[in-house]
């Protein structure tokens, strides 16, 4: 372990980004009904997305002109056209909180920098994480619970275990990992709580520039100590670039990842007969994951802004329009997954779900976070004899008209 730094709490430490979540991202409990309405009008409508539920538009953008793009055919196509859809409109999304980020970056320059970042998450660089840090942190937040006889799936594992991973992916000392985790959560709050998000960022920021001194000098084997020395194209990478690449993974590799794995969970809690078929047949578990990045991904839509004029669907989004990209439609488009609000795990889809997005920036740590999933759910069936739902509490359900997941997965098994 290194002599590290401190890292320092919010100025407000009683905020609270765990309980803040439906003020941020709205306590909606179905949002796919009213864009289903929409798509099926037209696959692209002149009106920000978050005013559809909150009928106020995001305050976070400084363009008038706001667009959402509803369709399979033309979200995915918006997606693969970093020419005609910028991903510079994160400047204003999350640049005060993250910094300059690969995700605000278009090609050629965005391509520079992920080839280097990708590599850290290729598949054998993370099936060799699977026994050193994946399942042992599995199997300690389980151990914490096994002997009760029940527990909240949400409380007491999902909103914990992926950050675990990232803390020790990042050799963080535990004494700092509490802190750490509320500020990754903080910086995601810049539509409501812009304040303690540009704060939150701010104190991570100065914590990563302390450690990436310290291990820039004695590097190890941790990704902090490997961006902290990478090259590219002979050049030492720029190290706002890689301080802002490791809070965004914060969120990437740690938000997403607990929202979709409560979310599978309480999926196949809910439909036993399907939770009975993977317990017979594991190799159901893959079809399963994608299952759920298809009915409900974590992330039900991202930003882009038009580089220039492009019509869609007959609707002309003028050049430096804010775009909102609904990929949660898209991936319940009928045109393309029939009976789409249904999970269903045996499912013949003809069609990718865009749950990962797609295009340039498809979601650089996808291998990292299908095998978390994975080993979460083979943890649970191999550990929790006879798990099935808490029939006292009522069934758990995602919410949100944004960021999506259950708030309780409140299950019984045998101690």
């Amino acid at each position: 372990m290194y002599n590290m730094p401190r890292i320092r709490d919010l100025d407000n430490s009683d905020f609270n980004p765990f309980i803040s979540d439906d003020i941020a991202w709205g306590g909606v409990d179905d949002p796919y009904p009213t864009i289903a309405r929409m798509r099926r009008e037209k696959s692209v409508h002149k009106i920000d997305y978050r005013e559809i539920f909150t009928g106020s538009p995001d305050p976070t953008f400084k363009s008038d002109e706001k667009y959402t793009i509803l369709g399979y055919e033309a979200v995915s196509g918006a997606l693969m056209s970093p020419e005609n859809f910028s991903n510079s409109l994160f400047m204003d999304a999350l640049g005060p909180a993250l910094g300059r980020s690969i995700v605000m970056m278009d090609p050629p320059e965005h391509s520079r920098y992920r080839r280097l970042f990708q590599k850290a998450f290729l598949p054998q660089i993370v099936a060799q994480w699977q026994k050193e840090i994946i399942d042992p942190v599995i199997a300690g937040l389980i151990d914490d619970f096994r002997a009760d006889g029940k527990a909240d799936l949400v409380s007491q594992f999902t909103s914990h275990f992926p950050f675990q991973i990232v803390y020790r992916q990042l050799d963080l000392p535990a004494e700092d990992c509490a802190t750490f985790h509320k500020l990754a959560m903080a910086q995601n709050f810049m539509p409501s709580h812009p304040h303690e998000a540009i704060e939150a960022g701010s104190r991570l920021g100065e914590y990563f520039d302390r450690l990436i001194d310290i291990r820039s000098e004695k590097p190890g084997i941790d990704l902090i100590s490997l961006f902290a020395t990478a090259e590219v194209e002979g050049e030492r990478l720029p190290r706002e670039i890689a301080i802002s690449f490791v809070k965004q993974l914060v969120n990437a590799a740690g938000d997403t990842t607990f929202r979709a794995t409560g979310t599978l969970l309480a999926a196949l809690l809910t439909n036993p007969d399907m939770l009975e078929a993977i317990r017979k047949d594991r190799s159901l578990i893959p079809a399963a994951i994608e299952e759920t990045l298809r009915w409900e991904g974590p992330v039900i839509f991202t930003w882009r802004s038009a580089a220039r004029d492009v019509v869609l669907d007959g609707v002309t989004i003028p050049e430096g329009a804010a775009v909102n990209i609904v990929t949660g439609s898209a991936n319940r488009d009928e045109t393309r997954f029939p009976d789409p609000d249904k999970f269903d795990i045996f499912r013949k889809s003809t069609h990718r779900h865009l749950g990962f997005s797609t295009g340039p920036h498809v979601c650089i740590g996808q291998h990292l976070a299908r095998l978390e999933m994975t080993r979460a759910l083979e943890a649970f069936l191999d550990r929790l004899p006879n798990l099935r739902l808490d029939p006292d509490y009522p069934e758990p359900r995602a919410t949100g008209f944004q960021l999506r997941s259950p708030r309780q997965v409140r299950v019984l098994f045998d101690a």
